[in-house]
Formats: C-alpha cells, structure tokens, sequence
C-alpha cells in the first residue's frame, strides 16, 4: 500500500513547527485520528506518568482474533516511524503498523461499563468484544 498520500518525507523533534529527527516521516490524520475526548485523556496521561510524550500505536500478533493494538509513551521516535499530531497529541506509528492501521479513529470514553479506548479501524474483517484485537 503506497504511504505517499499520508505520510511525506522530512528530516529532527516531534512538535507540529519543528523538524522531524533523521528518517521520520510526517503523516496526517487519513492514517490515525483521535477524538477530542481521546486527545484529552492521552494528554492526561502523559502528564501523569511523565514517561514521554508522544503515544505509539502499534499493532502485534495475538488476541483472540489474531492481531493486538498496544500503546504506549516514549520520549523518542525511532527511524522509520510516521508522526501524525492528532486532537493536540503526537502519536508515532511504525511503518508495518500502518498497513493495518490506514484510517482508523481512536476514541475513549469514561463509560463505566464499555469505557476506555476504542478502535474504529476500517481494515478489521472482524473484531473481539473488548475491541482489543481484530483479523484482516
């Protein structure tokens, strides 16, 4: 799947004025997009467990369907990633990621029962109730 039409390729520090570092590429909101509400608890988050601030999104083996979402902060990209900025929130993904992850929306709701991050991906053929793992 060509990137092209969501990513583009620039060079140094994740911030929408600055330049990216040395084999990060910038991407835009066709890849992932986070509700306002989903904005707002990452940037909670991040000030609360000071461990980075950009969220990774990142797509594993395992689940009940076959394939995982995982996220988590760091405080450095990595060669090959693709930066998007998203309801104020710096989100990286890895390349293998996002061909799967192409058009996906990342909500989050404070529900009691069914509350907390969810996945809105386009390319699931199917996913698992909890909504943590799907297949393509």
């Amino acid at each position: 799947m060509p990137m092209s039409a969501a990513t583009e390729t620039v060079s140094a520090v994740p911030s929408p004025s600055a330049v990216l570092p040395e084999g990060v590429r910038a991407g835009n909101e066709n890849l992932v997009r986070l509700t306002e509400p989903a904005g707002v608890k990452v940037r909670a988050l991040v000030a609360r467990e000071q461990r980075g601030g950009l969220l990774r999104v990142a797509i594993t083996g395992g689940g009940c369907n076959g394939l995982s979402y995982k996220m988590k902060f760091v405080s450095e990209p990595r060669k090959g990633d693709i930066l998007v900025q998203s309801a104020g929130v710096p989100v990286l993904v890895d390349a293998k990621t996002a061909l799967y992850l192409k058009g996906t929306v990342l909500d989050y709701s404070n529900k009691l029962i069914a509350g907390g991050f969810k996945f809105s991906n386009p390319n699931a053929k199917a996913s698992c109730s909890c909504g943590e793992s799907f297949s393509v």
